[in-house]
């Protein structure tokens, strides 16, 4: 790694914060280097921070992400975020949980068993690479299991349905619509690609905890969530989108260009839920700390965030803890570029979380089915409350309580 992008990223990290609307990104050239001739690597523009860019190569961006410094790879997706700069409203959140008599019988239905047998199979690829043909594989079969999901619930009678959103690389990422009676949409979103961020290309990534365990947890949320008559006969106010992302650790790649997408088009996204990393518990406990879910408070939107923990309180049965991660840590990130509320929950604190990621150790093994269980509780939970929230109400009363 250049010595100029050491001195680059640590003041950044210590002062990361969002870019307001009328900033100018500090866009650093590519270097002379890569204009000499056509063998020069390929560069890729990356954001370690708001605003703070660098040019780097493939393995300039694994050896980042070898020292734990995340970014974005804005190389194809530099105006996210700016296409509609300033005209998003903000979203106004219920103060309580309410729907507790529908939510809680459909928690016993969780299924640890379920969760467990869909990560066995997806752990079964010598890797989901964004690249290989491994991770085109996986996601094939990603997107046939959660269409699969859905003709079992009955579900594609009434419109609900799941398609791949294509990308140039090859994996594509998963999107899964239950149209409600309004298009303002809740999401929720976890990454189905994993790395080894050795040879990536080469070595095994089974991606058990990253993430796997976010991308099984929400898929059984889905599969419990379909159970109920009026989600897939539509009679929620809002519509329901679970996103199965590619890409993410090659800078959030598919979030990116899912949520451009979106925001060239002017869709009205209300909330956006990422589960990355839902299963490792281990760490907690060794540090003598009670099993909690960690509910991430930096770079996300504090009104989601705090009915976020009401819903833990309520439908869990453990508490939250809560812990940062840093700049573009994950998907939800590239919705909150897009002026979308946005928001992060992980398996324990971010220090007390699971240290054999990206790499060949990253293994069934090392998880507890429980402790994803309360993640898909939380998961359920939430997308049930928000898909049947009149946000236009608290919006009325919130404007209303100003004047």
């Amino acid at each position: 790694m250049k010595t100029s992008l050491i001195a680059l990223l640590l003041p950044a990290a210590a002062s990361a914060r969002f870019v307001e609307a009328n900033e100018v990104n500090r866009i650093l050239p590519p270097t002379d280097a890569l204009l000499e001739n056509f063998e020069t690597p390929l560069r890729y523009l990356v954001e370690v921070a708001p605003g703070v860019t660098e040019w780097v190569t493939e393995e300039e961006k694994w050896q980042l992400r070898r020292n734990g410094i995340r970014f974005m790879d804005i190389t194809e997706n530099a105006d996210l975020g700016t296409l509609h700069a300033g005209s998003k409203a903000t979203t106004v959140f219920p103060g309580k949980v309410q729907l507790q008599s529908e939510i809680h019988p459909m928690l016993g239905n969780l299924s640890k068993d379920l969760m467990k047998e869909h990560l066995e199979k997806f752990t079964s690829f010598h890797t989901r690479y964004y690249k290989s043909d491994y991770g085109r594989q996986s996601s094939e079969w990603l997107l046939q299991t959660v269409q699969d999901t859905i003709k079992e619930a009955g579900a594609d009678k009434y419109g609900v349905k799941a398609e791949h959103f294509k990308h140039s690389w090859g994996q594509n990422s998963v999107i899964a619509t239950i149209p409600g009676q309004s298009n303002s949409t809740v999401v929720i979103g976890a990454h189905q690609d994993s790395i080894n961020l050795w040879l990536p290309s080469v070595l095994p990534a089974p991606g058990a905890d990253d993430d796997g365990s976010g991308t099984v947890t929400i898929l059984e949320a889905f599969r419990v969530l379909l159970t109920s008559s009026d989600v897939i006969k539509g009679k929620a106010p809002n519509t329901i989108e679970f996103h199965w992302y590619s890409a993410e650790e090659g800078g959030l790649l598919g979030s990116q260009a899912i949520f451009r997408d979106y925001e060239k088009k002017g869709r009205d996204v209300k909330a956006m839920l990422q589960q990355d990393m839902t299963g490792y518990v281990q760490g907690t406990l060794d540090a003598g700390k009670p099993e909690s879910v960690g509910v991430i408070t930096d770079f996300v939107d504090p009104s989601l965030t705090a009915f976020i923990k009401k819903v833990i309180e309520e439908y869990c049965e453990i508490p939250w803890v809560e812990t940062k991660c840093g700049y573009a840590c994950s998907d939800h990130a590239s919705a909150s570029k897009a002026g979308y509320a946005s928001a992060f929950v992980i398996e324990s604190t971010f220090g007390d979380s699971d240290q054999k990621i990206h790499g060949t150790d990253d293994l069934i093994k090392y998880l507890s089915f429980d402790h994803m269980l309360q993640h898909a509780r939380m998961t359920l939970s939430l997308v049930y409350e928000l898909g049947f929230t009149d946000f236009e109400k608290l919006k009325k009363e919130d404007d209303m309580s100003e004047l």
